[in-house]
């Protein structure tokens, strides 16, 4: 379990997070989202005890992180842009990390060896970007952390690598209750694996919630009327976003969907069809509403 309490932490008198609160649950994988300079990138170094908060605290299991070599045995971060040591092959980063981390299991590091297919005897600088990133992968998850901090982790990965992958961590997460934190702009990679969401914004929470609870509060909505939008929907419900298409309104809606149906229906609608809500479409109407609108999402 991953506490953050009051966090907050300043550079060079610019504040990067205030009053920062977050909590992760044990053997959850949780989406850490937001706009371009939002704080993300700091939040995990800070969890992860790679730099210290200035005020507020960091929880792992009801320990500090930083400096505490116990904790950090059980977590590895994966920045956006891995470290390797100069002409290191795979093997002897190999040998690096099983002194480093007690947990190493030989047996796995040869199992998703025969996975990726990738020689261990070759400096991982020698790599392109992508295979770089499979070997930050390779190296971590045969560590066996309890702990899994992971940067705009996919970037760089073909589909079928970023599946094999995908398919490591959940593995993890469903036999050995690993937990892990994602920040990623890549919403539908998310939305793939997370089962909670946290919005940050300018260094502040906008909230964090169940996946499945925030796309069960927002709706996507195709619908027609013989005029105008009635007024008892607008006024019965909060209206993020609509666009009228000729006489066809699509609109995004926060409510209960069973009263949402029920008020439609009393005003005898000529077109109501209920349309999939993707993550990426969430994450826009939510920044919308703080002035970070994005238009003609809609599609």
């Amino acid at each position: 379990m991953i506490t953050v309490q009051e966090l907050s932490k300043n550079f060079s008198k610019k504040t990067v997070l205030e009053n920062v609160n977050l909590h992760v649950n044990k053997g959850s994988i949780y989406g850490l989202l937001g706009s371009n300079g939002a704080g993300k990138t700091t939040l995990l170094k800070i969890i992860a005890g790679i730099i210290k908060q200035d005020t507020g605290s960091v929880m792992v299991d009801h320990s500090k992180v930083f400096d505490q070599v116990g904790i950090k045995q059980r977590m590895i971060f994966i920045p956006d842009q891995p470290y390797f040591f100069s002409h290191y092959t795979v093997k002897q980063m190999a040998e690096f990390y099983a002194d480093l981390y007690s947990n190493w299991n030989h047996e796995r590091f040869q199992q998703i060896q025969r996975i990726l297919k990738l020689d261990i005897n070759n400096k991982v600088h020698q790599f392109s970007k992508g295979m770089q990133r499979q070997v930050s992968f390779w190296l971590a998850l045969s560590a066996m952390p309890e702990y899994l901090v992971l940067d705009e982790p996919f970037d760089g990965l073909d589909a079928v690598v970023r599946k094999k992958i995908k398919n490591l961590i959940i593995q993890d997460v469903a036999e050995r209750q690993m937990t892990v934190i994602v920040s990623s702009h890549n919403l539908r990679e998310v939305e793939d694996i997370c089962d909670y969401i946290g919005i940050l914004h300018h260094g502040q929470f906008l909230f964090e919630k169940d996946l499945d609870d925030l796309k069960s509060d927002i709706h996507k909505i195709q619908i027609a009327f013989k005029g105008d939008l009635p007024t008892k929907l607008i006024d019965s419900f909060q209206i993020l976003h609509k666009e009228k298409r000729g006489s066809v309104y699509l609109v995004i809606i926060r409510g209960d969907r069973v009263e949402i149906d029920e008020t439609i229906a009393s005003l005898e609608p000529l077109v109501y069809d209920l349309l999939p809500l993707s993550l990426e479409e969430i994450f826009v109407y939510e920044m919308e509403g703080v002035g970070y609108a994005i238009e003609n999402i809609l599609v």
